[in-house]
């Protein structure tokens, strides 16, 4: 495709028919990610999208572009892997709550905390889907599913605290249906430099239908959305004596601040609320700039092939602690 060329979203349309389910949350996120993908200028094979196991895998062949349908949860390992190898690519990871959080939870929080610069998209339905209804690792205490059927004792992870946890420099949560905080969230993680997760509220109608009506719905929404923007008072959340955050009246307004290095002020945010069925913030939680996983690296061997011979070149790569396999 000329560089030219004006690019739309059937171009990011591939021929293979969508299977979900009806109503599915899902179908809302392919149509937000396709739709917004042209504004990028990025050809489609500059654009590779990784997934796992999960309802979320069938993502990556409904997007007419590169693809990589990995195992369970280690769509963060083969995306950093296609990073390291492949800095000229804009590389996606679409993954589930439970591909990210059971098995995949150490390749996702590693890919974090590197800075590796991938885009992550953590399809949140607070139920395994594809396996027809059991718990998942984000599924509230108390759940009755076919594993749990005296409901489920163990508690669940919050994605977000998480991810700023593991020091994410991009951090965020949007919701399947709102068309336009979810593409406006999607712009600003293609921008980020670096490592991005968006943790999408997305409905389960077969197994977890209405897990996040208190949001999606157009007049609850109205009251339980607190919109997180950069340097904007945050309605509905005020600050204690002692500094802590809280939902209410009658403590200190609170300025949200997305560019803060210390991740702590994200991390309370993060933590004002445990399920999604009350005033919940949605936003950009964190965005930061810290160097990128290999930038280093890149940098090194882009002025080795700019200004020297084959032989500097090889040197540098033997300069370090490296081996020859016969």
């Amino acid at each position: 495709m000329a560089a030219t060329e004006q690019l739309t979203k059937a171009d990011f349309q591939s021929n293979q028919e969508t299977r979900w389910c009806p109503g599915c949350g899902d179908y809302a996120v392919l149509a937000a990610v396709q739709s917004f993908f042209p504004e990028l200028g990025i050809p489609p094979e500059r654009i590779v999208f990784v997934s796992g196991i999960g309802c979320a895998g069938r993502f990556a062949y409904y997007m007419d572009t590169y693809g990589m349908h990995g195992i369970h949860g280690r769509g963060p390992a083969l995306a950093t892997g296609l990073a390291s190898a492949r800095d000229d690519l804009s590389i996606w990871v679409v993954t589930g709550d439970g591909d990210a959080l059971s098995i995949g939870g150490n390749h996702l929080i590693h890919a974090l905390r590197r800075n590796v610069p991938v885009k992550i998209l953590l399809f949140n339905n607070q139920i395994y889907g594809l396996t027809k209804g059991q718990a998942s690792p984000t599924s509230e205490l108390g759940k009755v599913t076919k594993s749990t059927p005296f409901g489920s004792i163990d508690a669940p992870f919050n994605p977000l605290s998480l991810a700023i946890g593991a020091e994410a420099t991009f951090v965020a949560r949007t919701i399947d249906t709102d068309k336009q905080h979810l593409p406006a969230v999607l712009r600003a993680a293609a921008a980020h430099e670096g490592a991005a997760l968006v943790e999408i509220y997305q409905n389960c109608p077969v197994f977890n239908d209405g897990a996040f009506d208190a949001l999606r719905d157009k007049k609850r929404g109205e009251v339980n959305r607190i919109y997180l923007e950069h340097g904007e008072p945050i309605r509905g959340v005020v600050r204690d004596a002692d500094g802590a955050l809280r939902l209410g009246s009658g403590g200190a307004p609170v300025v949200h601040d997305a560019h803060r290095e210390d991740p702590a002020f994200a991390f309370a945010l993060s933590r004002l609320s445990s399920s999604p069925d009350g005033p919940t913030p949605i936003g950009i939680f964190r965005d930061v700039r810290r160097p990128v996983s290999g930038s280093d690296l890149t940098a090194e061997l882009a002025a080795a092939r700019a200004g020297a011979d084959d032989a500097a070149l090889d040197a540098l790569m033997r300069s370090g602690d490296t081996w020859t396999i016969s």
